[in-house]
């Protein structure tokens, strides 16, 4: 194949993507505001609990933002393989099938979390629900590359040599990164544009990856998560602009489902999950800050948003109150740690009673610069994703070379 028809292959399908995003983000733009009172109709509405007014706003509305995404998709099918059917060479039905199975798996998610918006499910449910939708993606993994092997850094390598074949535990590891990005979006939210925000920042992010690295011999796997990720920036843009700051909708867990799992199919097949994760770290930062809570060694209320000041229009580090002999020996090892290092806002009486903050990276923001309004603790959290995806680039590139042989 000539230079000239490899150039073609890989620019031609993600220009009709990049038209086909515009067109989507502009039909987003102008159906979000003409379904708004259809969910509120359907009592899929809430509450801003940081708001002075009681307006019902729309929930979920990231289930229609998904279904604009994944028709835009739909349609883009064809076009990737156009050229192979009109030169008449063998179709590549591997890639075929990895569009597909990425689609039914971001689809799966779409439904999952729409259910869960409208039946709330259990933790547990949260859980099991992307490791099952994540199955046809590990299944088409398996049958097109079931390639398990690690590089080892070098400074290991003397112990480990130079690769290392996780076998089965590769597969855990990518059912595991499924559950993990669906959910660490869905743990960092609770205030106005946050959801949606970081997950342009991610989504962008791998789209600046993709870009940088499409011109190098891997190409093709990046010119695919180019495909998902144009779309799904283009609708997600469209969704911000009525979530932000006085938010007019609420996106709901169909959304954080939607775009995490769309980061993870983009990442295993792209065959960069590492790399996906470095674009994780607020996310990573706040799981790890929220552990003692979310495996219950401390009490956590079932709300753990910012709590809001009327009087003052300010968003406060919201609070759970306890005994001190409430907590096990690894709860209470766990908050000695986080007073040691000055993390936690605590308050004790004498009487053994404990008054701590929220573990949330939005709580830990408030206790360290104090009350802020709504916007402006966006824009925080939003700049500390920025900040991460820049140490992200750094990590992957200028410092990779430390560690591997690039």
């Amino acid at each position: 194949m000539s230079t000239a028809d490899e150039t073609w292959r890989l620019l031609f399908p993600i220009c009709i993507n990049a038209i086909m995003s515009v067109i989507a983000f502009v039909s987003t733009v102008c159906l979000i505001p003409k379904i708004k009172s259809i969910f509120v109709k359907a009592n899929l509405y809430g509450i801003d609990m940081s708001k002075r007014s009681y307006e019902k706003v729309p929930e979920a509305i990231g289930v229609f933002t998904g279904c604009i995404f994944l028709v835009t998709m739909f349609l883009f099918i064809p076009v990737p393989f156009t050229d192979y059917i009109l030169k008449n060479e063998n179709f590549p039905h591997d890639k075929f099938v990895e569009f597909l199975a990425a689609l039914l798996s971001i689809c799966c998610m779409l439904l999952l979390g729409f259910a869960d918006d409208v039946l709330d499910l259990r933790w547990r449910h949260k859980l099991l629900l992307p490791t099952v939708a994540s199955l046809p993606l590990l299944m088409v993994y398996y049958v097109n590359f079931n390639s398990t092997i690690i590089i080892i850094p070098k400074p290991l390598r003397q112990w480990f040599g130079f690769s290392m074949d996780l076998w089965i535990l590769y597969y855990v590891y990518m059912g595991m990164l499924a559950v993990f990005c669906t959910n660490a979006i869905n743990i960092l939210a609770g205030i106005n544009g946050l959801e949606v925000g970081q997950s342009l920042i991610i989504a962008t992010s791998i789209l600046i990856f993709n870009v940088v690295e499409l011109f190098g011999s891997q190409w093709k796997a990046h010119q695919f998560s180019t495909y998902f990720m144009l779309p799904y920036i283009a609708t997600s843009l469209a969704l911000f602009k009525f979530n932000w700051y006085p938010s007019q909708v609420f996106v709901g867990d169909t959304f954080c489902y939607l775009s995490g799992m769309t980061f993870a199919v983009v990442g295993i097949i792209g065959h960069f999950s590492k790399t996906t994760l470095l674009f994780f770290i607020p996310q990573i930062v706040n799981f790890l800050y929220s552990v003692p809570q979310l495996f219950h060694f401390v009490p956590c209320p079932r709300h753990r948003l910012p709590k809001y000041n009327k009087e003052t229009d300010l968003l406060e580090p919201s609070v759970t109150i306890f005994h001190k002999s409430e907590l096990n020996v690894i709860g209470k090892l766990l908050l000695w740690i986080l007073k040691t290092f000055r993390l936690v806002k605590w308050q004790e009486d004498g009487e053994g009673v404990v008054i701590c903050n929220n573990l949330t990276l939005i709580n830990f923001v408030l206790i360290n610069i104090g009350p802020l309004r709504e916007p402006t603790l966006t824009t925080i959290l939003l700049m500390i994703q920025v900040a991460s995806s820049i140490a992200a680039f750094i990590i992957r590139y200028p410092l990779a070379s430390i560690f591997y042989d690039v």
